[in-house]
Formats: C-alpha cells, sequence, structure tokens
C-alpha cells in the first residue's frame, strides 16, 4: 500500500514540475514578445489551457491521494501544500496571459522599460523554478531564498513606475500607452508573489508552519 502511495507521489511531484514549466514558457514567450512579435504572444493562451488543465488533474490526484491513500501526516502536509500551490502556479498562467494580451493590443514596448521588464520576466521564471524545486526536493532553505528574492521583482516595479509616471508627466499623450506598460508590469510583479505563495506552500509542507499568502 505504502509503495502505491510513493509512486503516486512521485508522479504529483512530475505533474507540478511540469505544471511550473508551463508557468516558465508562458512567461518567457510574454518576454520574448515585448518587442512587439505577436506571435510569441498568440502561443500564450493556449499553454494557459494546458495549465488549467493540469491545475484540475493535479487537484484530481491529491483528492485520490487523501481519499484513498490515508497519508500520515507528513504526507498529508504535502499533498495540502500541493493542492495550495497549484491555485498559484495557475494564476500565474492567467497572468502571463494578460500580459501576452496587453502586448498584442500595442505595437512595441518602449525601449525605456523593455529592460526593466525583461528583468522582472527572468526574475519571475528564476523563482516559479526554483520554488517547484524547493517542494521536489524538501528543501526549506531554498523556499526562502525565492521569498528573499521576491523583493527584485518589487524593486524593479517600483522604479518602472516611478519612471513611467515621469513619462507621463512630460509626455500627457502617451498616457494610455503608458499605462499598459505599468499593466505589464504590474502583472509580473503578481506572478513574482505567486511564485513567493507557493514557496510559502513549501515551508509549510516541511515544517507544519505557513506565515500567509501574499493576495
Amino acid at each position: 500500500m505504502r509503495s502505491k502511495f510513493d509512486e503516486e507521489m512521485a508522479l504529483l511531484h512530475r505533474e507540478l514540475t511540469q505544471m511550473g514549466a508551463l508557468c516558465e514558457e508562458a512567461i518567457a514567450l510574454t518576454a520574448q514578445a515585448l518587442d512587439g512579435d505577436r506571435g510569441l504572444a498568440d502561443r500564450v493562451p493556449a499553454l494557459e489551457g494546458e495549465i488549467d488543465q493540469m491545475e484540475r488533474d493535479i487537484e484530481a490526484l491529491c483528492l485520490k491521494l487523501l481519499l484513498r491513500q490515508q497519508p500520515v501526516a507528513s504526507d498529508l502536509r504535502q499533498v495540502s501544500a500541493a493542492l495550495k500551490m497549484i491555485t498559484d502556479l495557475e494564476r500565474i498562467g492567467d497572468q502571463a496571459n494578460d500580459i501576452a494580451d496587453i502586448v498584442s493590443a500595442i505595437e512595441a514596448v518602449g525601449q525605456g522599460v523593455v529592460a526593466r521588464l525583461r528583468t522582472m520576466a527572468q526574475a519571475a521564471i528564476h523563482m516559479v523554478t526554483a520554488s517547484i524545486d524547493a517542494y521536489v526536493c524538501q528543501d526549506v532553505d531554498r523556499a526562502k531564498k525565492v521569498i528573499n528574492f521576491d523583493d527584485t521583482i518589487d524593486n524593479a516595479f517600483q522604479e518602472i513606475k516611478i519612471a513611467l509616471v515621469e513619462h507621463i508627466a512630460k509626455n500627457p499623450e502617451l498616457g494610455e500607452y503608458a499605462l499598459d506598460q505599468l499593466m505589464i508590469a504590474k502583472y509580473f510583479e503578481r506572478i513574482g508573489d505567486h511564485a513567493a505563495n507557493v514557496a510559502e506552500w513549501v515551508i509549510f509542507a516541511v515544517t507544519g508552519v505557513h506565515k500567509g499568502e501574499k493576495l
């Protein structure tokens, strides 16, 4: 019975890793599309659909583990954490798709902020990857590093916000365009928050302690 449980837990880890990889790909496509390549942005909705399906599949697997396998306390925390994590990963997919929608609607993101947006995207990809790795390895230290790394995205967002406010003040006719850029930055910031949430649930899975989610 235990060997069957271990096999299904290994499957859960693989599925979570795959869901995280899809999120990484969606974020990467939005970053590459910032130069105005709508073809890349157009690929994101299909990825979001895959992410949504994986959320449903993993949820079903978690419920199966809870109902049929009667896990002990430590296993129960892992499965419960996974159920929480997939909600954050699904939201990451949604927000990557939101970015793709904006990118598809404008000609290109201004070069003045595109480098900072790419920095945010790379930081978000790193956080998603590291948070999933921390779960699979049950590594609390790695999870804590993910949470601390969220400051990188937050700082980049603040820099972009200040730059865009100054740009709007000097060029009020470009206000709507600048607000689109600000929304892209805000979505990247939220992706970082959700990756930090995932890391918080990793800590819970290992220690049983959870400090609370970022909204």
